[in-house]
């Protein structure tokens, strides 16, 4: 009888649910190590202000606006096409749980202009409190993050170069609580294709000061905003971005529709939709010469593309905790999968690719502008987020795979980060670009030149150097199909070295150290024929695993 008591508690035990909590309900803040020595790095002085501010940040995303993330996937926004009279209203309506998300946020929200101001008084770079909050925000929802932030600086920059004085002014009265507000949407893409501007067929004609635009959007995010960038073809042929606001210069309804909102795999709390504009009132946001003003908005571009690597890094950081919360408390023959080699080793692997990552979009965020960065940026830390998600959900086994569970949202919402602003190949057709008309790569070498301490990075930067040149020496054709392999290349040795000058800061006890040479170790050296099974020994696993997250 005594043995069969003990069974019977032993298998209760295994099966108390409140051992089985994932990352919703901590506080992001407190539990992530790696964001405070970021923080601690960026802000210096002013930390001591900032740190209420983003400890009750924390609890924000990993409670109200995780749980309203939760409750939207399942009831997205809708489209009331008509009104009671059968007029086209075209009138997106976002769930409560949206909008209650969206307020919180608002409410607390480090990319207004004011919150900006107040940390700039108290010595606490608002550029750094910026790229925490969106880095939390995508922890919990990349649709919300895309919502509130689709090309919101794109529309005020533009808008304040070339608009009307009168559209300025309104355009200021859309976004005076930050380029973070939910009022802005960019509308490039057609059905003839996204990046191939040659077949746009969308048209704008002059009339007067302002311009009327006529055409079809089949991908058009965060279609219930106030202000678009859309892009058009002018009469001479020349294609631009025009600014489209919901209403025209006297009040009335401008010609936009929205035809449908699309279903989606994920990303379901951003409205995306198809729009036709019908001769909508336009503002061109380009000068009056010959240029198309495309040039001011693929920097601009580049922008958005830190933002998307931003989600693609919150997904990861969120699908990172949420494997080592499962593994803690699922045993598996006999001890929790944390104890197991294999799991050991698959976690050590996210860990250190979450932080190389974080690494590179931080750096994006807060280091120096580099032309060549956002794209090599972009194109590591979007497809992390799909591979994360998917080691997550393998972690999780069967119930990684069931919508109650977290996971499977993660890896839906994720897949869409390697396509918004531009897939891999068009991140390395930019990389091109910039190498080919801007010489960028001299920058960025002499960039992590100034980053790196070791001789085996200092080696690869060399090596780097020497495959820019051996490419550039390639025909046409031939180099573009390359283009791949060195973008991996580059992104290899800018996070490797990037890793190894946080090693530098003193800021943890010299683990960042270790997770430098683990990440050197999986990219930059060449293991052999026996691909590293000889090798001594992996990194101290438990040392990774405390400086990674606290629970």
């Amino acid at each position: 009888m005594g043995r069969y008591l003990i069974e019977a508690y032993d298998r209760s035990d295994r099966y108390a649910t409140e051992r089985y909590q994932g990352a919703a309900g901590r506080n992001w803040w407190t539990c992530d190590p790696t964001l405070r020595l970021l923080m601690r790095r960026h802000l210096g002085d002013g930390l001591a202000w900032a740190q209420p501010r983003l400890e009750r940040l924390g609890a924000l995303m990993g409670g109200l606006v995780a749980e309203c993330a939760e409750e939207t996937d399942r009831n997205p926004p809708r489209l009331e096409k008509y009104d009671k009279w059968g007029r086209d209203v075209s009138q997106v309506v976002m769930p409560p749980s949206f909008q209650a998300a969206r307020q919180a946020l608002m409410d607390d929200n480090f990319t207004a202009p004011s919150f900006a101001d107040e940390a700039r008084a108290h010595g606490a770079n608002p550029s750094a409190l910026s790229a925490a909050w969106t880095y939390l925000l995508d922890q919990a929802d990349i649709g919300m993050g895309c919502a509130l932030g689709t090309g919101g600086d794109m529309v005020v920059s533009l808008a304040e170069k070339h608009a009307p004085q009168d559209v300025r002014e309104r355009v200021r009265e859309i976004f005076a609580n930050g380029y973070y507000s939910g009022e802005a949407a960019q509308m490039f893409t057609e059905r003839t294709g996204g990046s191939d501007l040659a077949a746009l067929e969308a048209t704008a004609e002059p009339a007067g000061d302002a311009w009327l635009l006529t055409g079809f959007k089949w991908f058009a995010s965060n279609a219930n905003g106030s202000a678009f960038v859309v892009l058009a073809r002018r009469p001479d042929g020349a294609v631009g971005p025009f600014l489209v606001l919901w209403e025209r210069r006297d009040g009335t309804r401008n010609g936009v529709r929205i035809r449908r909102l699309k279903d989606k795999l994920g990303t379901r709390s951003v409205a995306s939709a198809e729009v036709e504009f019908t001769g909508a009132e336009a503002f061109p946001l380009f000068g009056s010469g010959s240029g198309s003003g495309l040039g001011t908005m693929m920097k601009l571009t580049n922008a958005s593309r830190l933002g998307v690597a931003m989600m693609g890094l919150g997904v990861a950081r969120r699908a990172l905790v949420e494997s080592i919360c499962y593994a803690r408390a699922r045993e598996a023959f006999g001890r929790p999968l944390i104890d197991q080699p294999l799991m050991r080793r698959k976690l050590a692997e996210l860990i250190v690719e979450v932080e190389a990552a974080q690494a590179l979009v931080f750096d994006g965020h807060v280091g120096p502008r580099l032309r060549i960065a956002p794209a090599l940026i972009k194109l590591r830390a979007a497809r992390l987020g799909v591979t994360a998600a998917s080691d997550a959900i393998e972690v999780h086994g069967g119930n990684g795979y069931i919508e109650q569970w977290p996971v499977a949202r993660l890896l839906r919402d994720a897949q869409v980060n390697p396509i918004w602003e531009g897939g891999d190949n068009i991140l390395c057709l930019d990389v091109r670009r910039a190498m080919l008309k801007e010489q960028a790569h001299v920058a960025f070498l002499d960039h992590l030149r100034t980053l790196a301490t070791s001789d085996l990075v200092h080696a690869r930067i060399d090596d780097l150097a020497k495959a820019v040149a051996a490419w550039a020496a390639l025909e046409p054709s031939v180099g573009e199909a390359r283009l791949y392999a060195l973008a991996q290349f580059m992104a290899d040795v800018y996070a490797a070295a990037l890793l190894e000058d946080q090693a530098t800061w003193g800021l943890d006890d010299g683990r960042k150290a270790l997770v430098a040479r683990a990440y050197a170790e999986a990219h930059l050296v060449d293991h052999g024929p026996l691909r590293g099974i000889d090798r001594a020994g992996d990194e101290p696993f438990d040392e990774l695993l405390a400086g990674a997250v606290t629970l």
